[in-house]
């Protein structure tokens, strides 16, 4: 019996399909929207603006919400060198990059709930 795998057409097909997926993610707002939303929502309270996501969907309750994912290390630097480069990227400046990235850091480290 062939294995999903092999019916698949092997990693070519494979990659194909993951690359497409996530074409699809990054050209549909539907996809990504709701996530993209509540980090708006969320980051404008914490940074002291508006309590958008408090307003929605009560306290954030971040590392309870976060559960469902596997967050180790490798995660939460992918998450800072993203959140680092989107700073850098939009033109925040320096002083308040290094704020806010210690500040992330804290957070983005409390989130892991895998070893490593």
């Amino acid at each position: 019996m062939q294995t999903h795998y092999e019916r698949l057409g092997g990693g070519d097909v494979i990659r194909k399909l993951v690359d497409r997926f996530y074409d699809l993610m990054d050209e549909d707002p539907d996809y990504y929207g709701e996530s993209r939303n509540k980090l708006f929502w969320f980051l404008s309270g914490w940074t002291g603006g508006p309590p958008e996501y408090i307003d929605r969907f009560g306290h954030p309750f971040l590392r309870r919400r976060h559960m469902p994912f596997a967050i180790g290390e490798a995660e939460r630097d992918q998450w800072m060198g993203c959140m680092i480069r989107a700073m850098q990227d939009v033109g925040v400046d320096a002083a308040m990059q290094q704020e806010l990235t210690a500040a992330f850091f804290k957070t983005a480290d409390f989130m892991r709930n895998q070893p490593g």
